[in-house]
């Protein structure tokens, strides 16, 4: 079975299980309503066959609304989290839907019944519940298949250079996407540590996809110009071939563009940054509320943790150094000190992977992030915020800000302790263009629920990921 035909039989798969766990979780809220009677309902609950029809109907409307919602339109890599949203607001217009629907089609027939309050509230939420958790099983078993080397797509990058080798990482670090990569294809020679061969120049494009039966094309080269683009994406066009581009920052800041006019000349208006006024003191509440029960909470095991840091090495709990926040002020950030004290004897230095400075006890809290709870005290004390772009040291703003455009604008917001860019899996030693990207794209893009999905990301990743 190939990629596509795989992908059909999935969406059929869903849509069967949203129905059997709809149509479970309706008859599971007609036993709890029955088991627990509501004292201002006097109506009495029929048998179950005889909402039968009613059943049909919650099935149908949600499925329908899960349908308008593009929730059996798969992506390659779904978020559970946007998911989780998507049903759970599906099945309340879903349920709403039923209501309307029963009360036109079943009143004054044979299949009238009664609809109570209590029994509509059990059906949403325990059919919402159960449509999550059918599709969690379907998705797991879908990565473990697709990760496992079965049908997977067939992928050919175009470009060789920082942006392809972003690519690649993420294939190769998450082969549940379901992706095979063939190889690259680029007019210049890849670089030694790419781990692909170069395949061909991009003349060779339309002979390669014939060739190796291409799926997918991802045009990894976000400084091509625009009449280089359009070359590319001619010679990419094939039947039945998905392309994919690697965007660049004006195409990232362009996801909130707009049509504006001077005096009847068309002119394109950028978003600006998202996080103004009332927003501002709600952020801040936030990050009281969020700081300070963690504090509270984690008291216990961050006191352990100091424990054994200043039994494993000799030197301060805590790791003090400065760094650059709101509209590029400095300020001193808190972190468990993970490495040895002449770490930067010969200056600072950039964090990278299974860093020979760290102390045995280091090693363990960075492979789980918990060197940087402490952060909640600058959280707290209103020097950071829960969700931002991560802050730098001065030395490496002073370096970034001549080499990496509109790098200065992540400081129109707070620092955070988590971020945009942390969450799709850019952080320590990965490319400051890239973060940077996702740090402005935060910040013209600002909304208490992406502050939310983040955190939510956040817990996933230190729950499960390990850096």
């Amino acid at each position: 079975m190939n990629a596509r035909r795989f992908r059909t039989l999935f969406s059929f798969l869903l849509l069967a299980s949203d129905g059997f766990m709809l149509a479970l979780g309706f008859a599971a809220g007609h036993r709890l309503r029955v088991t627990i009677p509501w004292p201002w309902e006097a109506a009495e609950i029929q048998r179950l066959r005889d909402y039968l029809p009613v059943i049909a109907i919650f099935v149908a409307s949600n499925i329908l609304v899960y349908f308008l919602l593009r929730l059996y339109h798969l992506v390659r890599a779904t978020s559970r989290v946007d998911e989780f949203y998507a049903v759970i607001g599906g099945t309340a217009v879903g349920t709403l839907l039923t209501v309307a629907v029963a009360a036109l089609t079943l009143k004054n027939t044979v299949f009238a019944v009664n609809l109570s309050r209590g029994l509509i509230l059990y059906a949403c939420v325990l059919g919402g519940l159960l449509v999550i958790a059918g599709r969690w099983i379907l998705h797991q078993a879908r990565g473990i298949i697709q990760s496992r080397g079965f049908v997977q797509d067939r992928v050919l990058i175009i470009g060789a250079g920082d942006a392809a080798q972003l690519v690649i990482q993420k294939i190769q670090g998450s082969p549940f996407l379901g992706y095979r990569l063939l190889g690259l294809v680029s007019d210049e020679p890849a670089p030694a540590h790419a781990g692909y061969t170069v395949l061909g120049c991009t003349e060779d494009l339309p002979r390669l996809i014939d060739e190796q039966s291409v799926d997918e094309v991802i045009i990894a080269t976000p400084d091509a110009g625009d009449d280089e683009m359009l070359r590319l994406i001619s010679l990419a066009h094939r039947d039945r071939v998905s392309l994919k581009i690697f965007p660049n920052l004006f195409e990232i800041m362009a996801a909130g563009v707009t049509i504006d006019d001077l005096g009847g000349l068309p002119l394109l208006s950028i978003r600006d940054v998202a996080l103004r006024g009332w927003k501002l003191t709600f952020k801040r509440t936030m990050d009281l509320a969020g700081s300070a029960a963690g504090m509270i909470l984690l008291s216990p095991f961050l006191l352990i943790v100091a424990v054994l840091i200043k039994l494993d090495s000799p030197g301060p709990v805590f790791y003090v150094q400065e760094r650059m926040g709101l509209d590029a002020r400095p300020f001193l950030m808190f972190k468990f000190r993970s490495m040895r004290l002449d770490a930067e004897a010969n200056g600072p230095g950039w964090t990278v992977k299974d860093d020979p400075r760290r102390t045995r006890v280091g090693a363990f809290i960075r492979r789980y992030s918990i060197d940087e709870l402490p952060n909640l005290i600058n959280v707290l004390v209103g020097d950071m915020s829960l969700v931002g772009p991560r802050p730098e040291q001065p030395t490496f703003v002073q370096q970034f800000r001549t080499l990496v455009p509109r790098y200065m604008d992540r400081h129109y917001e707070k620092a955070g302790l988590t971020g945009w860019a942390q969450v799709n899996g850019l952080r320590g030693d990965t490319s400051i263009y890239e973060r940077t990207k996702y740090d402005l794209w935060y910040i013209e893009n600002w909304s208490v629920w992406l502050d939310i999905k983040i955190l939510i990301r956040t817990l996933f990743r230190f729950l499960f990921d390990r850096n």
